[in-house]
C-alpha cells in the first residue's frame, strides 16, 4: 500500500497496516502504478517467491522477456496479467517475503494485487461469469431450489453441458463443480435447539458456540456442518447456528468488490454482536471465512471497534477444541481409529498463525497417523474453474497431488473443502476427499 515512514528493518513478527481503501490516492491509477513498479522491482531482485502461485513466474516471465530485462522495460498494461494470477492466497507475505513490514521496504503483496483488483473493479466491468461465481449466497439460494438442483447438479457432470459454460462463460471443463443441495445445512437444523449442557467457560473460551456455516457448507457441503455441530454436542458444548448469516465476503474481495463487503459486513455484524452478548463464541467450517472476520475486515475497517469484539470471539473449528483440549475439556474417548490421513493445511489456515491445531487434534485418536502437507491447492474458489487459469491452478495442486498418491492412505482432505476438491479433481481415480471434521466425528463413532 502506501509506503509508511519511519520505517527500520526488523525481525519482528510481520505487521499488517490498516487498507486505506476510502482514500482518493488508493484509487490513482499513477499512485498505483508506481508503487507495482516498485514492489515488482523488489520482487524480480529476490524472486524467493518463484514457486508458491503463477503470479511471481508470470512477473519475472515479463522482466525476462522485456528489452531492459529490468522491471522497467515491462509495459505498464501488462502489469494486470500479474495481477490476474494473484488470488490472495497470502502466503507469500506471511512465509516467504523477507521485506513485509517492520522492514522499511514495506511491501505487502497480496494486498497490493487487491488494491489493483479494487481499481480495475471501479473502471471496468468484471466478466458476467466472474460476477455470477463470487455471488455465492444469490447462486446457492437460486440453485437449491426443488427441481432446479436436480437440472442444476446434471448440468454440471454433462459433458455437452460443461463445452457450452466453456463456450460461452468461460467456466472450464475439466474443473470439478460443487454439488448443491435443496436441503441446505440451515434447513437440516433450522429446528435444531441447544442441548440443555452446562458450559464451562476458559479464559479463552466460552463453551457456548454458534455455528457461522458458510455458502459452501450451507449450500454445498451441509454434511460438514452437521459433523461440526455433533462433535461440539460430543464435547458437552452447546450449539446454535448463526441467524440470517451472509456470505463473509471473500469471494467479492478477490474480485475487488469492496463496496459489496462493506454491504455484506453490514448484514451480519449487528448480528454476530448480539450473538456475543449473549455469551456465544462463533465457529465456522471454511477457513476463508475465519480469515475474514480475523483479519480482512479489521484492516478494511480498522475504525470498527465491533470488529476487534468479532475476531476475539471468532475460531478456526480445531483452533477451539486444541483451547478445550489445553483446559482438559476436550473428549479423547474414540472408539474408531483412522489408519493413514494425508492432511492438507490450507493456506488461509496457515496465514491466522494459530498453529497445526488439526492435525494435532488428530493425532490424538488411536492408530491414527497424519501426513501434514503444507502446499497451495491453486484453487481459491474461483481461479481453478475459470478457463484461463484451470490449467495453471492444477500445476501450483500437483505437489500435493503427487504426495496424496504416493502416500497411499486411507483418507485425505483438507479444511478447505474446494481445496480437497481440486486434489479429488487432480488424482482422478473416483476416490473423494473426507474433511478433517468429519473424519472426527467418524473417530467419536457417534
Amino acid at each position: 500500500m502506501v509506503r509508511h515512514p519511519n520505517q527500520e528493518g526488523s525481525i519482528e513478527a510481520p505487521t499488517r497496516y490498516p487498507i486505506e481503501w476510502q482514500s482518493s490516492i488508493f484509487r490513482d491509477e499513477n499512485s498505483l502504478f508506481s508503487e507495482m513498479e516498485r514492489v515488482y522491482d523488489i520482487c524480480h531482485g529476490c524472486r524467493r517467491c518463484v514457486s508458491l502461485c503463477q503470479a511471481f513466474p508470470t512477473l519475472f516471465d515479463l522482466v525476462d522477456e522485456s528489452a531492459t530485462m529490468e522491471v522497467d522495460g515491462i509495459k505498464k498494461e501488462d502489469y494486470w496479467k500479474v495481477v490476474d494470477q494473484c488470488y490472495l492466497c497470502d502466503l507469500c507475505y506471511m512465509t516467504k517475503c523477507p521485506y513485509v513490514p517492520p522492514h522499511e521496504w514495506n511491501v505487502d503483496f497480496p494486498h497490493l494485487m487487491l488494491r489493483a483488483k479494487a481499481a480495475r473493479f471501479e473502471k471496468t466491468t468484471p466478466p458476467l461469469r466472474d460476477r455470477i461465481i463470487t455471488s455465492t449466497d444469490k447462486v446457492g439460494q437460486i440453485a437449491g431450489i426443488p427441481i432446479i438442483v436436480n437440472c442444476v447438479n446434471t448440468a454440471n457432470r454433462s459433458n455437452l453441458t460443461r463445452k457450452l459454460l466453456q463456450r460461452f462463460i468461460g467456466i472450464d471443463t475439466r474443473a470439478l463443480l460443487p454439488t448443491y443441495y435443496t436441503k441446505t445445512a440451515r434447513r437440516q437444523l433450522r429446528k435444531h435447539k441447544p442441548l440443555n449442557l452446562n458450559a464451562t467457560s476458559t479464559e479463552r473460551t466460552t463453551g457456548k458456540v454458534a455455528v457461522f456455516t458458510t455458502c459452501y457448507g450451507n449450500y454445498n457441503s451441509p454434511e460438514i456442518v452437521k459433523d461440526l455441530v455433533t462433535i461440539l454436542e460430543h464435547n458437552q458444548i452447546p450449539t446454535t447456528l448463526v441467524d440470517r448469516e451472509k456470505c463473509c465476503g471473500m469471494p467479492k474481495l478477490e474480485l475487488g468488490d469492496l463496496k459489496a463487503v462493506s454491504k455484506q459486513l453490514e448484514r451480519n455484524q449487528q448480528q454476530l454482536i448480539d450473538i456475543i452478548d449473549d455469551g456465544w463464541d462463533i465457529i465456522a467450517p471454511v477457513p476463508s471465512c475465519i480469515l475474514m472476520f480475523k483479519q480482512e475486515l479489521p484492516l478494511l475497517f480498522p475504525d470498527n471497534q465491533e470488529l476487534d469484539r468479532i475476531r476475539s470471539h471468532w475460531f478456526d473449528p480445531f483452533e477451539y477444541l486444541f483451547l478445550r483440549q489445553k483446559d482438559g475439556l476436550f473428549n479423547t474417548k474414540f472408539v474408531n481409529g483412522l489408519g493413514k490421513i494425508a492432511y492438507h493445511a490450507a493456506c488461509h489456515q496457515r496465514v491466522q498463525n494459530i498453529g497445526p491445531r488439526t492435525r494435532q487434534i488428530l493425532e490424538l485418536i488411536p492408530n491414527t497417523k497424519v501426513v501434514m502437507i503444507e502446499r497451495c491447492s491453486g484453487h481459491d474458489g474461483t481461479y481453478a474453474v475459470k478457463k484461463e487459469t484451470h490449467e495453471a491452478s492444477l500445476k501450483i495442486a500437483r505437489p500435493v497431488i503427487n504426495r496424496i498418491i504416493k502416500e497411499k492412505v486411507d483418507y485425505y482432505g483438507s479444511d478447505c473443502p474446494i481445496a480437497a476438491q481440486q486434489f479429488q479433481n487432480g488424482i482422478g481415480d473416483g476416490s473423494k476427499p473426507t474433511h478433517p471434521i468429519s473424519l472426527l466425528r467418524q473417530a467419536y463413532g457417534v
